[in-house]
Parts: C-alpha cells; structure tokens; sequence
C-alpha cells in the first residue's frame, strides 16, 4: 500500500487575479486538502505544496508555492491531485477507506472465489463496487451491507451475496 496514491482533488481553475487556485475536493472535509499539504501528480512528482486555503463550495480556494499569477493558475486547470495512501490517518476499529477495497478478493458466502474488486466508483446513487471475475466482463455491485456482509480487510476479502439479476 505505501506505494499507492488515491486521487484527493482536481483543480478547478484560477480564483481572482492574484495567482489563488479553485480546487475542487473529493475529502470529506474540503480543507484537508490543506493538511496534507505537498500534493502529486498522477506519476506521484510534486505537484503543488498549499501554503493556505480556504474553503468554498464544493472545494477551496488555495494558494501554492508554486503559482504566482493568475496565468499560472488557469495553466493548472484539470490537473488531478494525489497524495500517498500512507498519508491518511489510520482508520478506528472496524472502519476503512474504500480505496482499501482495491484487489481485495471477492467470495460468496459459501467460499467460492468469484474475482476481485477492481474498481469503486460513486455515480451518484451511491457507492459501486467494479468485481472482475478470473474470466469475462467484469459486473457491478451496489455496495450496501445486504450485498457485502463482510468486509475482511485483514484477510484480504470481501464477502459478497451477488443480487438475482432482474431483466
């Protein structure tokens, strides 16, 4: 996992004239972004270090070493934000983060393997878990506690009741 960068924000674009970034959160409270601090690229190279921030709806409006101007702001816009999966506080007992979900394995409740997570994605209804199965396409899942019982981290597992598929 040290290895591992979870996407935090996007930039939004530029904020005044006076070089201040609009950046748009995926944290639960917008100014962790702040916390954090020294953000990556994809590639996980420096992206931007936030000096401060404050926040507005939907994100917040920073300031970064490295921009000076409103040009080089408005340069940033759509450049996603990262940070190391080791930089998030540990989570309390029994809690995780979703981004812990990723290659976990998938099982049924009777132990047959039936792929791994691949992916989770919230397209507005909730949270979604990718499974690719060892063969053929992979398939959604709601992720609620009636269709994954079990969340078995320290195993490295999912337990998972595959609803009857309605046409």
């Amino acid at each position: 996992m040290a290895d591992r960068l979870l996407q935090i924000a996007r930039v939004a674009g530029a904020f005044g004239v006076k070089g201040e970034i609009r950046i748009t959160t995926f944290t639960e409270d917008p100014l962790a972004l702040a916390r954090y601090r020294a953000l990556k690229r994809e590639n996980g190279s420096p992206a931007l270090t936030i000096t401060q921030a404050r926040a507005v709806k939907g994100g917040v409006i920073a300031r970064a070493a490295e921009v000076t101007d409103r040009d080089q702001a408005e340069a940033l816009r759509g450049m996603t934000l990262f940070i190391d999966r080791d930089d998030l506080p540990a989570p309390d007992e029994d809690e995780f983060y979703l981004a812990d979900l990723l290659g976990l394995a998938v099982e049924s409740p009777d132990g047959a393997a039936m792929g791994h997570v691949k992916a989770v994605n919230d397209f507005g209804a909730g949270d979604l878990l990718e499974i690719q199965p060892p063969k053929g396409q992979s398939w959604w899942l709601p992720f609620t506690r009636e269709t994954v019982p079990q969340v078995l981290i320290a195993q490295g597992k999912l337990i998972v009741v595959r609803p009857d598929e309605v046409e």
